[in-house]
């Protein structure tokens, strides 16, 4: 397994937000976590990567611990969060947000995101708070793409998108999976997740209570109306 996490709990003052979560991501292996709004999906990807300031819990990446290492020391071990906010530098421009980012010997190039999102070449010496939403999505992966990651962690990423913009995000999930990307997915489209997912996971109150496949989810009736405010496609 790429990533191992087991008992993570983590807090935003006195609020115990995650309550003990189970989750693995294998090599090459794209994992959706669904669940409600507040249930603690967007914690556990702060959690993950050093942003929440009060976590524990054993997180193992690529065989090594993680504990009390600083973002940037988990950026450098090959995790990338594509954050809901998008967090791009909105005084830069297009251009200078990836050529700020970008690591040599990483397996996407500026030229390859640009490539790639054509949408977003057009407007490289534009600064980032002109794009519309889904270009500075679009801006925020390819900002992570050139990191070069092991792991891609995607919170919310087709949040408030139009449909066209969607669907490329979709293809590009889809590209990546064949490349061998691992990605830990936050989503409230159930679409998309059968679509790119080959696991998924739904959290309730802080934990991890099913998870399984696509297909499997489907005939979970149960589940999706227990913990799932989702609409089917």
């Amino acid at each position: 397994m790429l990533l191992e996490v087991r008992n993570l709990h983590g807090w935003y003052g006195k609020s115990h937000v995650l309550q003990g979560v189970d989750l693995d991501v294998g090599f090459g292996e794209t994992v959706a976590l669904l669940g409600r709004n507040g249930v603690g999906k967007t914690t556990t990807m702060k959690a993950l990567t050093g942003v929440l300031s009060r976590a524990k819990g054993e997180i193992l990446f690529d065989g090594s611990s993680t504990d009390g290492l600083e973002v940037h020391a988990l950026a450098k071990m090959g995790m990338a969060l594509v954050p809901e906010h998008r967090g791009i530098f909105a005084s830069l421009t297009v251009e200078e947000n990836l050529r700020l980012a970008a690591r040599n010997g990483a397996g996407w190039t500026v030229q390859d995101v640009f490539t790639a999102f054509p949408e977003i070449e057009r407007r490289k010496k534009n600064p980032g708070d002109k794009l519309s939403g889904g270009e500075q999505q679009l801006l925020s992966i390819g900002r992570a793409l050139v990191t070069g990651p092991k792991l891609l962690l995607l919170d919310e990423p087709t949040e408030g998108l139009a449909p066209v913009i969607v669907d490329k995000l979709v293809q590009l999930i889809e590209q990546l999976k064949d490349g061998g990307l691992s990605i830990l997915l936050v989503e409230q489209s159930i679409e998309v997740c059968l679509k790119v997912a080959d696991r998924l996971l739904v959290m309730d109150h802080g934990r991890i209570v099913w998870q399984g496949t696509g297909p499997e989810l489907l005939a979970a009736e149960e589940v999706r109306n227990r913990y799932l405010t989702l609409e089917m496609a």
